[in-house]
Parts: C-alpha cells; structure tokens; sequence
C-alpha cells in the first residue's frame, strides 16, 4: 500500500533532449517534489518512459497530468494504481563488515532475497531488488551492523495483464 498522498506517475516522452527538464518544471511550477525519477528508453528507441514517484496533493496532481498531456513531446502521463500493477526498485548497499558481523549480515541476506555481489577489504556490496518495504526492511536490518553507503534507483512499475504501462 502507497504512504498517503504518494503517487507514481508514469509518462512516455519522445526520447529528445530538453524533455527531462520540461516534465521536471511542471512539477516544480506546481511546487510538487520528486521523490524518484526513472527514465529509459522503451523497447521502441524514440520514446523513452519516465516513472516518477512524488508527494502532494491529489487535486493538483489532476491539473499536473493534463498539464503534462499538453506538453509537445509527451505522448502519455497518468497516475497508477499500485493494486493494478508491479513495482520494483533496486537497492546497493555498503556495510563495513567483518567476523561474527559479517556471518550475521549474511544472514540477513539470505533472509531478503538479496545477494553479495562485492566482499573486499572487510566491505562488503550488497545488492537487492524488491518493493519499497523489502529495501527499508533490509536497509534497517544491516544498517546497525555499519551501514556505510546505500544507492536506490527508484521505482520502475508495469502494468498488470494487457493494460499498456
């Protein structure tokens, strides 16, 4: 389930530069913050598809999605129902970890789905892929075990059965 007044928007754009940064004003002129950002060409090269994830008010997000239709280069913008589609992230995670530590945050590991994908020097990389709540869960799990540094890519989401994303 989505925190209150959280909404995931996803637009397909002309892949052309100067687009990114119009799509980014009309957020910014509606004093709305982006949470994530995601972009990425589809499997048709001319068009690329931003996911955004952002908080604020329902009724000035209606105004933002038509503002964002009226835009030249965007072809789609619509806000989706996360009951009607599949959203994941992806997350690396830092954690300075050696001896028993080290055994306990493999553990933890294990038990989220995640994978080692670096152990050098006592550091260990660990990447994982899942919902919002399976990264928090792992990030607080290892975080008291010397969480050092952590990248997340934001959220990529799909439609569910024959609905076009």
């Amino acid at each position: 389930m989505k925190p209150n007044n959280t909404h995931i928007l996803s637009i397909l754009v002309a892949n052309k530069p100067g687009v990114l940064v119009r799509v980014a004003l009309t957020f910014a002129r509606r004093a709305y913050n982006i949470d994530s950002l995601v972009v990425s060409a589809t499997h048709n090269p001319k068009f690329s598809r931003m996911t955004v994830t952002a908080k604020g008010d329902p009724t000035i997000l209606e105004q933002m999605i038509k503002q964002l239709n009226k835009l030249i280069d965007v072809i789609h913008a619509s806000e989706h129902n996360t009951s009607m589609s599949v959203d994941r992230e992806l997350s690396l995670l830092k954690v300075k970890a050696s001896g028993a530590a080290k055994a306990i945050v493999a553990k933890h590991v294990k038990k989220h789905h995640a994978k080692v994908v670096d152990d050098t020097n006592g550091y260990l990389v660990i990447a994982q892929m899942g919902t919002t709540d399976e990264l928090n869960a792992l990030e607080t799990a290892v975080s008291k075990y010397g969480l050092v540094d952590m990248v997340r890519s934001g959220k990529l989401l799909m439609s569910k059965g024959k609905e076009t994303t």
